[in-house]
Order: C-alpha cells, then structure tokens, then sequence
C-alpha cells in the first residue's frame, strides 16, 4: 500500500503522520455516503444549512495555533500570510451563509397558469435551482486553506446543498487533516449525516481519476495545473454521464503600461510591479507573468527600476521540491529561448527549495513568434514586451489565450487607448483591473475570479464570490403541480420568504 508523509520544504524532512493511500473500498464507500446523503442534506432549511458553514468556521478558527504551526512546516510560507489565508477561508464560509439564507440562489420563477389565454391556454409553471449532487473537490498546493480542504469550493458546494469529497492535496496532508476535522465535528454538531463531507488523502493520479469516474459523483471542482485540469477534464467527458468539471488551470495575467501612466511613475511602477512578482515566491494563480508597453524611455526607466528592486527581492521558500524544480526548468527555457533577454534574477539562494525572482524582455515580434513565451512559468518569473505601436500591442493582445486577470496602469489621457482595448481584454480576462496588481482577489458578490480557456475549463464561472454557488445548482421546472407537493421556495405562501419573479415581475 502507498504512503504519503508530509515534506518540510525548507529543509526536505520528511515529518509527522503517515497517510495511506485510499483504496478502491475507501473510494467506494466516500461516494456511496455522499450519495446517500445527498437527499436529505439538500432539503435542510436554510437556516440550518446556514448554520452548518458558520459552525465550519468556527471549528477551524478553534483549531488555533496548531493548524498555523502544522502549515508553517508543511509549505514554508509566513505566518502572516497563513493567518491572513485562515480568515479568509473563515470569512468566505460566514458569506456563504449570508447567500443561503438570502435565498436569492434559489431563482425562483413563476408564471401562474392562464387558462383563458388565447388561442391556448398557458399552464402553471414554477421553477427554481437544485443542487447537482456530490462533488469532488481537488485540494491546491499554493493556498492550503482558502483553496483546499474547507476552501471556496468546498464552501460554496455546501452552501448549493451538494455533499463535499475532498481530495486532499498531498503537499499539506497534515494541515487537511485538522481541517477536515473540523468540518467533520460541525457535521455532528449540525446533526447532518456523516456523507455530507468526506476527506480522502493521497498523492496518486489514480485516486483522483477514481473519484472523477465514480458515477455517484455528479461535479468536480479543482484548481492547479493545465496538464491536471485537462486530465480530469478527459475523464468527466468519458464517463457514460459525463459531468461538469470547473478547473482553474494557468494564467500569466497580462499587464499593460500606457504612456501617460509611464511618464508620470515609471520607476514607481517598476518597484511596485517587482513586489507583485515576488509575492508568496510568485506562487499565486493571479502573479503577473507578462507586461506590455509601448518601446521608449519611459519603458527604460520602468525596467530600471524592476532590475533594481529585483536585486533585492530575497529567495523564498517554494511549497514544494517539485514545484521549485519545475520553477527552475521553466526559467531555464525562458532563458534559452532566442530573442529573450535575461534582465535579472533576485537574490541567490541560501537554502533548500528556494526560488529567485526571475525578469525577461523580448520585442513584439519574438513574443509573436515564440509561443513558449505565452506559457506559464508558476513562480516570481515574468516578462516585459516591447510593442513598437497600439496596434501591434493590440494583435499580441489578440492572441493571448484566455486570463484570469488584465491589468491597465493610466492616466486620464490614457483614456481613449484603453477604450480601444477594453473589448479585446474583455474577451480575454474574468477580471479586468487599473492601476493596482492582480494579486490579491477580494471574497466579494462581485469578485470574478475564472476565466476563458485555459484559464478555466469553464469560463462563464467564477470560483471565487458569491456567484460560485451557481456552479453547483441546476434548474428544474414544476408543471401544474398541486401546491402541497411544491417545493417551499414555489408555494403560494412562499414560507421561506425568498424573493421571487412572478410573470417576470420581482415580487413576492
């Protein structure tokens, strides 16, 4: 049997408990509890539902230091930077619970039956959304709480009404374990059935593609690499029922410096742009991995400026030797590539698994004909390209492929040539931002954070705010039934006191 042991990455110790590797019975039996489950917990009330994400959070905030000592060991990242994460997964599940109680979700239309229409009578038709059913959510490496055990994922399927299998990422094992805890014992607190939440750890491809192919599960959610994305993209669509699987896979966030924004703070930009890029080790799925200008001497002083700050920009600790590895290759080709100017690396490293900053430039036409240089390189590493006009700078535009985020730094005279790009970013990007970074994504009713492919595998959804519930629901359409047999959210009473669109009028 395969076992799987926590690595400190800083020192490559291996440490703590030891993780067997789920076997087809453990699979087996994870999605026949969530299934049986699924019923019931989808017909909680919203209170009680409610409840259960808030007693989530709760549980996690108890786990206290030695959740944020165990992840301190398990990914090398800061302290602050894990207590910032835990209060956000806690915030994000408390929203989830302010959405289930609104009752908006629900979608629930009616449009009463007319029989003295002409020529034919309309019948009474109400609708509303469902639940799918169970989903398997994949665990991330890069945010071991917010996208992982307990993560928005998992939250916002709860908060649809759909029974949760954690695949739990093999970087934090430790860590998942405390937190899938802790939503176990708000499960029997909550008195909900046991297959409403399961966690099953391992490190095997297999463990996942079993999961994805259990005809049980009925949606999957996974954030990480294009190449696993994909994989599990395949086998949802070979599954005699082929289901939905909401990826989020790669990204390298274009940033674009118009003129008036380089005349007026070129070196700024250059310093602020370098503590983006190394922020979290450039580990994050919004890290700016290209930067677009117009070619002059205000462009000069940005880049300066960025190989300034760059020299000073320390080596972090990567989350894993894997990923730090496939950090150092992806620098390596960049470097290798012709036309690519190397313009720096941070400073060297000191110890194990540590990534240094890395910066390139290239002109237009080597972007243009280098397609090597669009992929992502997950890591502090990024790339400026000189455009020599608007127009070139639009036909790059135009063949990215599909973003999480674009950036714009302007001024107000700017105006008018970010006008004239907007409809290209708008049909590249989820989130469209100016004069700030893209790293950073607020938990919000607004928030986008998806994309077109490759970004996501599904880009009319955001994983992150409150629209990630819609993810997980479906709508079923009610004809003619008698009001005792219609779900609370479609009677005539309306007890649960969700607003509704009558004849497509929002009322009551």
């Amino acid at each position: 049997m395969s076992t799987l042991r926590a690595i400190n990455p800083a020192t490559n110790e291996a440490f703590g408990a030891i993780f067997a590797e789920p076997d087809a019975a453990a699979i087996a039996a994870a999605c026949a509890a969530a299934a049986a489950a699924f019923d019931g917990y989808r017909e909680t009330s919203l209170e009680a539902r409610a409840t259960f994400l808030e007693t989530i959070a709760d549980e996690i905030e108890a786990l206290g230091e030695p959740l944020i000592a165990t992840l301190l060991a398990e990914t090398g990242l800061p302290r602050g930077r894990l207590e910032g994460e835990r209060g956000r997964t806690t915030g994000q599940l408390r929203l989830f619970a302010q959405v289930v109680r609104r009752g908006d979700w629900i979608g629930a239309r009616i449009d009463p039956a007319l029989p003295e229409r002409k020529p034919l009578p309309r019948a009474d038709l109400r609708q509303r959304f469902i639940p799918l059913g169970p989903v398997v959510v994949f665990g991330a490496s890069n945010f071991p709480l917010a996208f992982s055990t307990a993560g928005g994922d998992t939250a916002s399927a709860l908060a649809a009404g759909c029974p949760v299998i954690v695949k739990g990422h093999p970087a934090h094992p430790q860590a998942g374990e405390l937190v899938g805890g802790a939503i176990r014992a708000a499960v029997a607190k909550c008195g909900l059935p046991a297959g409403v939440f399961a966690l099953l750890t391992g490190q095997s491809h297999e463990l996942g593609g079993a999961l994805v192919r259990d005809p049980r599960v009925k949606a999957v959610g996974f954030t990480g690499s294009r190449a696993g994305g994909m994989a599990l993209v395949k086998i949802a669509a070979e599954r005699p029922e082929p289901i939905p699987v909401y990826a989020e896979m790669s990204s390298i966030n274009p940033v674009i410096l118009f003129p008036g924004a380089l005349a007026a703070r070129a070196e700024a930009l250059g310093t602020a742009f370098v503590g983006s890029l190394t922020m979290g080790a450039g580990q994050f799925c919004t890290n700016p991995g290209l930067v677009f200008a117009l070619d002059g001497p205000d462009l000069d002083t940005f880049v300066a400026s960025a190989r300034q700050a760059l020299t000073g920009a320390p080596p972090q600790v990567m989350l894993t030797p894997g990923i730090h590895q496939a950090y150092e290759t992806g620098v390596a080709k960049l470097t290798g590539l012709d036309g690519v100017k190397p313009l720096g690396r941070g400073a060297g490293p000191g110890a194990a698994n540590q990534g240094c900053a890395a910066l390139f430039e290239v002109d237009a036409a080597t972007f243009l004909a280098t397609p090597a240089l669009s992929h992502e390189v997950f890591g502090a590493s990024s790339v400026v390209v000189r455009a020599p006009d608007l127009e070139t700078l639009k036909t790059v535009l135009e063949g990215l492929e599909g973003q999480l985020t674009a950036t714009l730094h302007l001024e107000a005279a700017d105006a008018e040539l970010a006008r004239g790009l907007l409809p290209v970013l708008e049909r590249k990007a989820g989130r469209i931002l100016a004069n700030g970074w893209p790293t950073g994504v607020e938990v919000s009713s607004a928030m986008v954070h998806g994309g077109p492919f490759p970004a996501t595998s599904d880009g009319k959804s955001t994983s992150v705010g409150t629209r990630a519930i819609e993810r997980f629901l479906r709508p079923v359409c009610y004809q003619d039934l008698p009001d005792t047999l219609l779900p609370p959210a479609l009677q005539a009473a309306n007890p649960l006191g969700v607003a509704r669109a009558i004849d497509g009028v929002l009322g009551g």
